[in-house]
């Protein structure tokens, strides 16, 4: 599947990790523990996206100055995902319902020229 925009494969594991502030081995084990999954180039080299060096500085950000551990951040990025899938919901029941009101505003403005 190929990528595009912040999901695009760009960065070598050096590069994410001076870009990040974390060892690579570091980067190892969260790709271990599934905190982060980089694409792999077909050498098998691990590609971070930008959207990957976001997410690790969070992690970073979340283990360093929040003193969150592993299991905890691993908690709150599923909290995350749970949010915005939520939040997609939402906006699909919205867009339902629009269209729900539309065409009963439709039918009832059509029986409404039917019986002038």
């Amino acid at each position: 599947m190929k990528r595009t925009g912040r999901d695009r494969p760009l960065y070598m594991i050096s590069v994410a990790a001076e870009l990040t502030g974390v060892h690579p081995q570091t980067l190892r084990i969260y790709e271990r523990k599934e905190l982060v999954s980089p694409q792999r180039s077909g050498g098998n080299t691990r590609l971070y996206s930008d959207a990957d060096i976001e997410r690790l500085r969070f992690i970073q950000h979340l283990t360093q100055e929040e003193g969150v551990n592993l299991a905890g951040v691993m908690r709150i990025l599923e909290l995350q995902r749970e949010l915005e899938r939520t939040h997609a919901e939402l906006d699909a029941t919205r867009d339902r319902l629009a269209a729900m009101e539309r065409a009963a505003h439709l039918h009832a403005r059509t029986a409404h020229v039917r019986t002038a």
